[in-house]
């Protein structure tokens, strides 16, 4: 299970005082308000900075951290993730799911046969649908409907499915 999750990657520098342009990879921007600090996966470790001000332009949050106010200071941090510990994650209602859970996840038919593994999550709007790559190196597109998706264990990393007819 996922420890840490990343909710949005640094495009490029916003300003001259060490703002950043950050594309958010979470379901709601507005998270980012509720923030006091995030740490910023630097690909051989994780800072923790401490938020100063947020504000949205277009798609983006512009973030500010406290202690870095020139363009120099965080100019190094384009394309790197800002992530959260799984304490400060959006809560999850009933059978919703972390996609970062489900990625990997072995998937067995409802007669317990093993099927494939889940390799992404299309999110459609409608409804999720999981790309599954089959034992034999098929993808098969599923809904994340309750007729397709049986059950899911989180903690086993296990996944049961009914394939309807049509979907293969």
């Amino acid at each position: 299970m996922e420890t840490m999750f990343q909710i949005g990657v640094i495009t490029s520098t916003h300003g001259l005082k060490g703002e950043v342009k950050v594309f958010p990879t979470t379901d709601d921007p507005n998270r980012f308000q509720q923030l006091k600090e995030v740490m910023l996966d630097t690909g051989t470790e994780l800072v923790r900075l401490e938020v100063e001000h947020v504000k949205f332009f277009k798609q983006f949050v512009i973030l500010k951290f406290c202690g870095y106010d020139t363009i120099s200071e965080v100019e190094k941090w384009k394309k790197k993730s800002l992530k959260v510990p799984r304490e400060q994650a959006v809560p999850l209602k009933k059978n919703e799911y972390y996609i970062a859970d489900l990625l990997d996840m072995d998937v067995y038919l409802e007669d317990k046969t093993p099927f494939g593994i889940l390799k992404d999550v299309l999110q459609t709007g409608a409804n999720d649908v999981y790309v599954i790559e089959t034992k034999e190196g098929q993808e098969v597109l599923l809904p994340a409907i309750k007729e397709c998706i049986l059950s899911v264990n989180v903690e086993e990393g296990r996944m049961t499915v009914h394939v309807m007819p049509g979907l293969m």
